[in-house]
């Protein structure tokens, strides 16, 4: 089912909530299980928002990870080529938990002699920060 179609059975379920409950107590059916079934159908479309809304989203994550590699396989020695969106490869990366392709990246982005200080080292911290929460996860897990 596309977008579209999507949006338009929750705009009728909407519209048609009270006239369905109206008419199914007309008919001898329980209010409690119109309600409960509407209730149902409504949850439905909520989750299938929903996970439609994150994998869009994470496939627009994976596009401008793929932009920021292409950018730096075409120019290694150029610091700007790790930033796609103004957002760096390695903050991507951590993004989508790659931390050990991250701290590669952060690696070699240190040794450019263009990069800034700063975001080398605001780069450190929040794979530092990810690390720290993977640590901390795993010692619940366990």
């Amino acid at each position: 089912m596309n977008y579209a179609a999507t949006l338009a059975v929750l705009v009728v379920l909407a519209f048609c909530f009270p006239l369905t409950v109206q008419l199914a107590a007309q008919v001898g059916v329980p209010e409690a299980v119109v309600i409960s079934l509407l209730g149902a159908l409504v949850t439905f479309g909520l989750a299938t928002f929903t996970v439609r809304w994150q994998v869009n989203r994470h496939r627009a994550h994976l596009a401008r990870l793929e932009a920021a590699r292409a950018q730096v396989a075409a120019d290694p020695q150029n610091p700007r080529a790790y930033f796609v969106g103004g957002e760096h490869l390695g903050t991507l990366l951590l993004r989508l938990d790659r931390r050990r392709e991250a701290a590669e990246v952060i690696d070699r982005y240190a040794r450019l002699g263009g990069a800034r200080e700063s975001e080398i080292v605001a780069l450190r911290e929040a794979l530092s920060r990810a690390e720290r929460r993977q640590r901390r996860a795993q010692g619940r897990n366990a």
